[in-house]
């Protein structure tokens, strides 16, 4: 590949990059045959480079429309039966050349097919253009809210660093060599993610209770009202301490927030959660990928001196957050439902079922 090459490079996942060559003047039918995405249909440009990651489909002798078969691909057949391989998937021309596939002889019945798939694809598409817009629309409500009350605050607010509130810091340094089968858990920023979105975690790590209890009476472990918060990578993802139950965490990838005893901890975790929603905003385009103790002490939080105030907010932006995830909920549910409805769409399509487009009500 050359940075400013004439043609496309297609790979795995459509353009890869540029080229100064090209080895496929028309478009062509691609299945990636190599990796995750193996299964995939893409349709290349015209004068195109396609690499040994795509396998070009066509019809021998013309026999089925170009189109029709790229539908055929994406739902009248079963590539899944084909793929082999677990740590590198990858479909063979050999897996291919037994399948059998069914189509009308009539290209002019195969292009009625086509016709009839492109306008109610054409509808799903902005039907769901339409859903992801209601969707963006209710997170960036919440968020939206959400900023407005750490940022507009009120005359009468303190302003703090965090460093003057209470104290950030992290965990001490377990190895590899310290995990142990059972005993206490042990969390990374998988689990805190999950735990922060009141998901069930899968245990897979654990040190020793003897380790745990050396660490609990030199250096403490968080305990209830203290706030973990996820630092490296997927950053932003917060977890209340609400209980008792026994655990230790990753050094590095989790800051740990401990001792904000003028802040209610869930007005601590809304002020984070507005502090790292305006980082990612500001980062569109830059990877922002990690958020040190040094820049989190520095930041400045306004609040009101009343924990009775504070909580008060809490209510409100919980209250704003339970009915904005619903409106989420039905949004992806409705997206959801659209990608089913192509499924269903395709299925009747290849069993014959499409005589006309009233064959189309699901």
């Amino acid at each position: 590949m050359v940075e400013n090459g004439a043609h496309p490079v297609f790979g795995a996942n459509g353009i890869i990059g540029k080229y100064d060559k090209y080895n496929h003047e028309e478009p062509q039918l691609l299945i990636t045959c190599r990796g995750a995405t193996c299964g995939s249909v893409n349709i290349s440009e015209p004068k195109s480079w396609i690499n040994g990651n795509a396998m070009v489909v066509r019809s021998k002798d013309n026999s089925i429309d170009f189109r029709f078969l790229e539908y055929l691909f994406r739902g009248g057949i079963d590539l899944s039966k084909v793929i082999t391989g677990a740590a590198q998937p990858q479909i063979t021309r050999q897996a291919l050349i037994p399948i059998e596939i069914s189509y009308p002889k009539s290209l002019e019945e195969q292009q009625r097919i086509v016709s009839i798939l492109d306008r109610a694809f054409s509808a799903i598409d902005k039907a769901k253009a339409n859903a992801e817009q209601n969707l963006r629309n209710a997170k960036e409500l919440f968020e939206s809210y959400l900023q407005g009350v750490f940022e507009s605050g009120n005359e009468n607010w303190e302003v703090n660093c965090l460093d003057e509130l209470g104290t950030i810091t992290s965990s001490k340094r377990i190895y590899k060599s310290e995990y142990v089968k059972e005993g206490v858990p042990f969390y990374r920023t998988k689990e805190i993610k999950e735990l922060s979105n009141g998901k069930p975690i899968t245990l897979e790590l654990f040190i020793s209770r003897q380790r745990y209890e050396e660490i609990k009476q030199s250096f403490g472990v968080p305990k209830i009202g203290d706030l973990l918060m996820s630092a490296v990578g997927t950053i932003g993802e917060i977890m209340v301490i609400e209980n008792e139950d026994e655990f230790y965490f990753k050094d590095g990838n989790i800051v740990w927030f401990k001792n904000f005893d003028s802040l209610d901890t869930n007005y601590l975790k809304y002020a984070l959660t507005a502090f790292v929603e305006k980082i990612k905003s500001l980062a569109i385009g830059a990877a922002y990928s990690a958020l040190t103790i040094e820049k989190l002490n520095k930041y400045q939080i306004s609040f009101p001196k009343s924990k009775t105030e504070q909580q008060t907010i809490v209510r409100q932006l919980d209250a704003l957050r339970a009915e904005t995830q619903k409106l989420e909920a039905v949004y992806q549910k409705k997206l959801e439902d659209l990608e089913e409805l192509k499924k269903s769409i395709l299925q009747k399509a290849f069993a014959g079922e499409l005589k006309t487009e009233k064959a189309l009500a699901v």
